[in-house]
């Protein structure tokens, strides 16, 4: 008899959905997806941009009201996008939904805050794809 409760639970635990989050990129997967690359994105806002992310970790980034440069670099399996003349960047989660599909998720503002304990949920900012390949994106965001 007491297989049979068993049973029942194990079956009515296989009925309840689960959520899954984001699948986080590690620094690994973050480098090989984007050093030497450049990705074009959407906000959202609508506000559409370009990325380019140099192998030596400058880049270049323009949008309809403006262009800036900076350093890009990977800490805490955040990539951190930090620009010389505006305090816009910022570090993000990335989490890749398919071949040429990626979200941004803001963490924190700089690489001293990424380096230390994960603050919390991050908020999604952006969905990104390399520029020159076919994008793999929804069109909505996936959270």
């Amino acid at each position: 008899m007491r297989w049979i409760f068993s049973l029942i639970g194990s079956l009515a635990a296989l009925a309840v959905p689960t959520v899954a989050g984001p699948n986080w990129m590690n620094d690994s997967d973050i480098r090989v997806a984007f050093a030497g690359t450049t990705i074009e994105g959407v906000y959202g806002s609508g506000e559409t941009f370009v990325e380019s992310y140099a192998a030596n970790g400058r880049i270049e980034y323009v949008e309809a009201r403006r262009k800036m440069a900076g350093q890009w670099s990977v800490v805490n399996a955040q990539f951190c996008t930090i620009y010389d003349v505006s305090p816009t960047g910022g570090c993000f989660r990335v989490t890749r939904l398919g071949d040429n599909c990626f979200e941004f998720y803001f963490q924190s503002r700089d690489e001293q805050k990424a380096a230390e304990p994960d603050p919390g949920k991050p908020s999604w900012t952006a969905q990104g794809w390399r520029r020159g390949e076919k994008p793999t994106c929804k069109e909505q965001p996936a959270v």
